[in-house]
């Protein structure tokens, strides 16, 4: 690494973030990260998708001297984001099998004589002597490992070929690293630190909140006439849908093409041309919808999806906060859809016992499916019960998910959640939910009478119930955070409320089973949205639609003319930007949100006058 003659100030990263990225400011935690990592520190970064995290390793990229190296386990991912940097006037370059030799010789020579600003390499090439050894020669700004979830085992995209990583980036120990990911619980944050050498850096922890999705969870009755339900008004939004199996996935794409949206499969059992040519045009076009398995989309980086449908149970809260992550990136309201039933249950279940894993790995899977059936079946606040899950607190209320749209029907459940509360205190708070629901209901398996817990007052007090009824109350006082599962054992533990409604406190409202969703899913416009895509945001004047609809047919003929994706040259919220402020010069037009000097510069000839025919009133 080079070393810094002098601290790099908050005004000089300030600064890059304006002139070349067109932000006016840091958003939450960023510019404690920037600045951290500029003047040479470790960080591990938790953001939520859409929260600025490239910006934290980009930034600093900039502002150190040396080549700043980028490990990301996606070719797509590595494309767009260099190609949006191209855009803003930043040197950036990939090293991967997607490259052609000629150019990764230009590559290796611009990186040994600092001439690139960041390097894009995927873990597998990292790992290569060649590339060990053009390390060696390179002067280094900084190492940043993005999705490091998944070097961890509990992660839910484990991949082994990270685990060479940590080791590698720790040789050159005077040169900042930083990893990032937008989810891992606190297991996962633990092992990927530890992994990956970071167990002394400075964590950045951000909220996990995403103010503009709209939450809503459905029990799955017709699954192709609730996603129509859900799809009226959005024929021209670009969106995914996510089925687990690859039949599920071909069938689901042709109906929705008869009925006359613009949609494409994708999943791995497709020949690898065909799926590469379905993914650019998802990313390139507007309306699209991809139809795809879970393995789809880690690494795309469009960021208006308008919303994302899932037909079939996700495997973890955390894979759903991932894959419903990618709505929405831009910033503007962005609607998710969830469908589930019980035979999705017995599936996923069947999944994780047959499945490869150690025992423990298995016990981990069943406890994050567990918790997000109850995420599901949770009468509380979507919003709430998801924020929990990540350790972070919400006061509920949210008015964007179903629960606070359409609040369902609940019973007094306090003397069941006190039964099962009571259970797991005299068991000593190290026992899962099937062996408490045994004791309940006053079962005599070889584990209750081993441990005697037929002799404890809870044996039997829940037999007048089937064990569905206390596996769904045990599901549901865990989701409103009366229990909780810790980090270092496998038992359900009381929390500090859990604690307080066993001795007497407040009342508990559970939603009795069968009746704890919405019947269907239902349509509803998003605030600042309209009904299409196309027809342009909600509230904007008959001029200003005119305007959204100009600069969005400019936006997609330059974007052609490049052979870039539209949002590439510049995203919805920016264009939203242009259209309320109408900048009248080249000065005015940099300060639009996302824009900055170079693209400014680049497109203001262009633009402007067609700002100027349609800003008269």
């Amino acid at each position: 690494g080079i070393p810094i003659s002098k601290k790099i100030t908050v005004d000089r990263l300030e600064a890059i973030l304006r002139e070349t990225f067109g932000y006016a400011s840091f958003r939450g935690p960023q510019a404690g990260i920037v600045e951290h990592v500029a003047n040479g520190g470790n960080a591990l970064v938790l953001m939520p998708t859409g929260g600025g995290k490239s910006l934290c390793y980009q930034i600093p990229a900039l502002a150190r001297p040396g080549v700043a190296i980028v490990v990301s386990p996606l070719l797509s991912l590595m494309r767009n984001q260099i190609q949006a940097l191209e855009q803003a006037g930043v040197r950036a370059a990939q090293m991967s099998s997607a490259v052609d030799p000629a150019s990764a010789r230009r590559t290796a020579q611009a990186m040994r004589a600092g001439e690139v600003d960041l390097v894009y390499v995927a873990p597998e090439r990292l790992a290569t002597d060649g590339f060990q050894a053009l390390l060696s020669e390179t002067p280094l700004a900084l190492f940043a490992i993005d999705e490091a979830h998944c070097v961890s085992q509990w992660g839910h995209d484990f991949r082994p070929e990270y685990l060479q990583v940590g080791e590698i980036c720790a040789r050159y120990d005077s040169v900042p690293r930083m990893a990032l990911t937008a989810t891992a619980d606190g297991t996962t944050r633990a092992d990927m630190a530890e992994r990956l050498r970071l167990t002394d850096a400075r964590v950045f922890l951000s909220s996990f909140d995403r103010p503009n999705i709209t939450y809503t969870i459905v029990p799955k009755a017709n699954p192709r006439r609730q996603l129509l339900d859900f799809l009226r008004d959005r024929m021209d939004q670009s969106g995914i849908v996510y089925c687990l199996s690859r039949q599920r996935v071909e069938e689901t794409a042709a109906f929705l093409v008869s009925k006359g949206f613009d949609a494409i499969p994708y999943h791995a059992g497709m020949p690898t041309k065909q799926r590469s040519a379905n993914q650019d045009r998802f990313i390139t076009g507007d309306g699209v919808i991809t139809v795809a398995t879970i393995a789809f989309g880690m690494g795309i980086d469009k960021p208006d999806i308008r919303w994302v449908a899932h037909i079939d149970l996700p495997s973890s809260v955390e894979a759903y906060y991932q894959e419903t992550g990618r709505a929405g990136r831009d910033g503007l309201p962005s609607d998710v859809l969830m469908m589930y039933g019980l035979q999705d249950i017995v599936q996923r279940r069947k999944m994780i016992e047959d499945g490869d894993g150690s025992i423990e790995h298995k016990r981990s899977l069943r406890r994050r499916l567990e918790s997000l059936i109850a995420f599901a079946e949770s009468a509380d606040c979507r919003r709430a019960v998801l924020l929990r899950y990540f350790g972070e607190r919400h006061p509920g209320q949210c008015g964007r998910c179903d629960r606070c749209l359409s609040p369902v029907a609940t019973v007094d459940g306090t003397t069941d959640a006190r039964k099962v509360l009571s259970a797991a205190r005299r068991t000593g708070e190290r026992f899962g939910a099937h062996h408490l629901v045994d004791i309940l209901t006053g079962q005599r398996t070889d584990k209750v009478v081993q441990f005697r817990h037929d002799v404890l007052p809870t044996f039997g007090v829940g037999q007048d119930k089937p064990p569905e009824h206390w596996h769904h109350v045990i599901r549901q006082i865990a989701a409103s955070g009366l229990l909780e599962i810790p980090a270092d054992r496998h038992g359900l533990a009381l929390t500090g409320e859990g604690l307080e409604v066993m001795r007497g406190g407040p009342e508990v409202r559970l939603v009795e089973r069968g009746t704890f969703s919405v019947p269907a899913a239902r349509t509803r416009k998003s605030p600042g949205t309209g009904r299409s895509g196309s027809a342009g945001p909600v509230g904007l004047a008959p001029p200003d639609l005119q305007l959204w609809t100009a600069v969005r047919a400019w936006r997609a003929a330059e974007a052609r003319e490049q052979g870039l994706p539209p949002y590439i040259v510049f995203n919805d919220a920016t264009l939203l930007h242009i259209v309320t402020h109408k900048p009248s010069d080249r000065r005015e037009l940099a300060r639009i949100h996302g824009m900055g000097d170079m693209r400014a510069n680049r497109y203001g000839a262009a633009l402007l006058p067609i700002i100027a025919a349609h800003g008269k009133v």
